[in-house]
């Protein structure tokens, strides 16, 4: 996956709306074995820590993303780019508008399970900095297959920590 070969692309990331369900249910119906129904998206995106987004280019849903707010965390639970826009930066763009919501005194880190046989999803999340931590046997209902956990840790930036340590010290001082 070389970054020379990607085309990069204008994507626009926006919260997830009613409208915006025939385009995700068909970008996950191609990018899934064993895909989420729109009850599924439904009762998930009605829970009140429960996120959906979409990524557009050109006015066209080209990815979506559904999390959910954690105390500490994110915890990604679905994402998907149409196959039509792969390996043009949308993927990339998610992660990245994800990544921006993170800070060092409130969630601190994403978390994800990835299918052990979903190798170019590993591949690409491993491109975006997170590791795998940990192996989840037999994880999902409809299959054997084990998931792996991977994370994603915010590192807090040159200026964040110089700010961190002049508010430590007028506390010290």
């Amino acid at each position: 996956m070389e970054t020379a070969d990607r085309q990069q692309t204008s994507v626009h990331i926006r919260w997830m709306i009613r409208r915006d369900m025939p385009a995700v249910l068909e970008i996950e119906e191609a990018s899934f074995e064993f895909p989420w129904s729109e009850e599924e998206f439904i009762n998930c995106l009605r829970q009140r820590h429960c996120i959906g987004m979409v990524a557009e280019v050109g006015g066209e849903v080209a990815g979506f993303m559904v999390y959910e707010l954690h105390r500490h965390r994110l915890q990604l639970i679905n994402f998907a780019v149409s196959p039509k826009f792969r390996r043009q930066g949308v993927g990339s763009a998610m992660v990245e508008k994800l990544i921006s919501k993170l800070s060092l005194d409130r969630r601190n880190r994403i978390l994800l399970e990835v299918r052990e046989t979903n190798l170019p999803a590993q591949l690409f999340f491993r491109s975006m900095n997170f590791r795998a931590t940990a192996v989840l046997r037999d994880y999902y209902e409809d299959t054997t297959e084990d998931a792996y956990v991977m994370q994603y840790r915010y590192t807090p930036r040159p200026q964040e920590m110089a700010e961190d340590g002049d508010f430590q010290q007028r506390l010290a001082g």
